[in-house]
């Protein structure tokens, strides 16, 4: 069973229905109020526990990410760069971004480096002040 299942069944209990059958049950257990009431707090621990699950599989950042780099690691770094792996490959065997990797071989000069990118108003804000204009925030 799965979490969509789960939810479909704790659902229809919740709502006093038999959850293979669609039909309202009268007199049961499901009719007291304790029992709705731990129904719908099953359905809302369920619910966050997907969506939890769905964010952090979308979203895990990479151990060493943000961490400094150590000559060992750079050396590692160049030396695979060079016999040809490529940006993702090494980001995954350094568990860091692929940004960083990227960063990282342009600051040792095996690529070319695209400089800071910036979004929205904040690239508006910064090509508006190397021309020497005024922006308003």
């Amino acid at each position: 069973m799965d979490a969509t299942q789960a939810h479909q069944i704790i659902s229809a209990l919740a709502d006093a229905r038999d959850p293979t059958t669609s039909e309202k049950v009268e007199a049961s257990v499901l009719q007291h109020g304790d029992v709705i009431r731990a129904l719908h707090m099953a359905l809302r621990a369920l619910e966050t526990s997907v969506r939890s699950k769905v964010r952090n599989s979308r979203a895990r950042t990479p151990a060493n990410a943000g961490k400094p780099w150590t000559e060992q690691e750079d050396r590692a770094l160049l030396e695979k760069f060079d016999e040809g792996l490529s940006i993702a490959e090494l980001a995954r065997a350094h568990d860091r971004t692929p940004a960083g990797i990227h960063a990282r071989l342009a600051r040792h000069g095996r690529v070319q480096g695209q400089g800071l990118q910036w979004r929205g108003r904040a690239a508006n804000a910064v090509t508006s002040a190397t021309r020497g204009e005024r922006t308003e925030t």
